[in-house]
């Protein structure tokens, strides 16, 4: 089938058209090629292409957001309802990728989030992002939502992609020590997106890999799959608190997910992360050391 693909240059949009256009037809587009908060033209762009299916990547980041809520507003709410609307006058599916930043991250440290959560966001990223999934469910009767958290990959700058790297080369780095979720390679998340589309059953999902952890917990374990030494991790890992790194926006403390609907529906958990992140650290071929 056609597929649309906006928000094609990030890490997540990337992957979709790498993996998706191995038996359909594909059409990736970047903020140059198509600006979504620009309505006219987006309803043009999927008028003319007439798809099959919508896959909403494009976003706002979190700390982008707090500096500039009208653009976050434009971009993560508005944006996708330009998409979502376009893609229903020509009865096109539509996928919108959301955020664990929906949540607030109040509930007990023993728990995952599900759809029956009430999301109550605490910051402008994850206000828009609620709104963006509104939006869409409202506008489009064939819509899928997909959160998901903490996405690695190659060519990702940030802390997840970038932490076995500067690992490797001995560089020193921060964690987090006090918040929680889970983490997501990103071609975990975009295979289980692939097996929900044939279900046709729209929902809103939670695809993440299996478990939680915290900066700190991830960038230990990436080391320990380096083999570096515990004594030599403690030297390049530095412990510290969300306060102390005085970000822009606000961050959920505790909010791993899990997917009630993939239950529903047969789908296994994805793989624990500490196994999705020894794969990633293998396939990466500047980690000469692990190959």
């Amino acid at each position: 089938m056609k597929i649309v693909i906006v928000g094609a240059a990030g890490l997540v949009g990337k992957e979709f058209a790498r993996q998706f256009s191995n038996g359909h037809q594909v059409l990736a587009l970047t903020h140059s090629d198509l600006d979504i908060t620009d309505a006219p033209y987006a309803r043009r762009i999927i008028l003319n292409e007439n798809p099959a299916l919508v896959i909403n990547c494009a976003v706002l980041g979190v700390d982008a957001c707090e500096l500039d809520p009208s653009l976050a507003c434009a971009v993560n709410f508005r944006g996708a309802e330009n998409l979502a609307k376009a893609a229903a006058a020509v009865d096109a599916e539509f996928l919108q990728i959301s955020s664990n930043f929906v949540f607030g991250g109040k509930r007990k440290d023993d728990s995952f989030y599900t759809i029956k959560d009430v999301p109550t966001p605490i910051n402008t990223y994850g206000q828009t992002k609620l709104a963006g999934e509104r939006a869409v469910v409202a506008a489009s009767r064939g819509s899928f939502i997909v959160r998901t958290s903490w996405v690695f990959g190659a060519d990702k700058g940030n802390f997840f992609s970038t932490a076995p790297r500067s690992l490797y080369a001995a560089k020193k780095i921060r964690a987090i020590t006090d918040a929680w979720a889970s983490a997501t390679h990103v071609r975990d998340l975009v295979s289980r997106v692939h097996e929900i589309l044939t279900f046709r059953y729209y929902s809103t999902y939670h695809v993440v890999n299996d478990g939680l952890c915290s900066y700190y917990d991830f960038a230990l374990e990436a080391g320990r799959i380096l083999k570096i030494p515990d004594s030599d991790l403690m030297h390049l890992i530095e412990p510290v608190k969300l306060c102390d790194l005085r970000l822009q926006a606000k961050r959920p403390r505790y909010s791993p997910m899990r997917c009630m609907v993939s239950e529903e529906l047969g789908l296994a958990p994805l793989r624990d992360w500490r196994a999705a992140l020894a794969e990633h650290i293998l396939a990466d071929s500047s980690l000469n050391k692990c190959q």
